[in-house]
């Protein structure tokens, strides 16, 4: 077998790529979601980003944040389902800082925490070593 047919050849890995897919999409929604309730109503968030009592960004520029960055996690969703290389970029990325956040909750929720990073782990896997297979042959 070429490298060019191992890499045109689907295996059961693909699930994961399209989970992960999945998952970038639902996750850049609820962003946008958030980002645009941000910005119309900044009273309903209930929240601040401060530190040492100085305002670092204000909630409306939070919400714009949120809007850009949710959007660009969403439209990488889809990039990853066609097998695009800066959408599984993307993908790996938001999995390994969701990896890493979520060691830090370790000893808040255990078992939550390492599941979700056993589940970053597979998808980083997948992204990586399957994503290629995601693209029409």
């Amino acid at each position: 077998m070429t490298d060019a047919q191992r890499y045109d050849t689907r295996t059961g890995w693909t699930g994961w790529i399209v989970f992960a897919a999945t998952m970038m999409m639902i996750g850049g929604s609820l962003n946008m979601l958030y980002g645009l309730i941000a910005l119309i109503n900044d009273t309903w968030v209930g929240w601040n980003a401060t530190t040492s009592n100085a305002v670092v960004l204000d909630i409306t520029q939070w919400g714009w944040v949120h809007l850009i960055l949710g959007l660009a996690l969403l439209l990488s969703g889809f990039g990853v389902l066609s097998g695009n290389i800066l959408a599984r970029t993307i993908g790996v990325l938001v999995a390994a800082g969701s990896l890493v956040g979520n060691f830090f909750f370790i000893p808040v929720h255990a078992i939550w925490a390492l599941t979700v990073i056993l589940i970053d782990m597979l998808v980083i896997w997948a992204l990586t070593a399957h994503g290629r297979e995601m693209r029409e042959p």
